[in-house]
């Protein structure tokens, strides 16, 4: 797995979450992204998430492109936090405040 500022791409909590309430199936994050992160649920006709870490750190362009609305990630100010801390050699996770 490649590293992104020298810091294991594992440890950067940095993907999509996929609200199956919300997605419509139209499978456009699907054809956006060319990472294989997003795979269709056949069972469901909704999108969900395939490959998480497969996401470019810091990219949107499937939630930008989401006609629905159902693709979030996660709070800026929060991932900002996190990698500083990660930078300065930290191993504090953004859910813990």
């Amino acid at each position: 797995m490649k590293d992104w500022r020298g810091v294991p791409r594992e440890e950067i909590p940095w993907y999509p979450t996929v609200d199956p309430e919300k997605c419509i199936g139209c499978k456009a994050c699907i054809e956006c992204c060319k990472n294989d992160v997003f795979e269709l649920d056949e069972a469901t006709g909704k999108t969900r998430v395939k490959n998480p870490y497969n996401c470019v750190v810091e990219c949107r362009t499937c939630a930008r492109m989401c006609p629905a609305g159902a693709i979030t990630f996660p709070d800026e100010e929060a991932f900002t936090a996190y990698v500083k801390e990660k930078l300065a050699g930290g191993r504090k996770e953004p859910h813990e405040g």
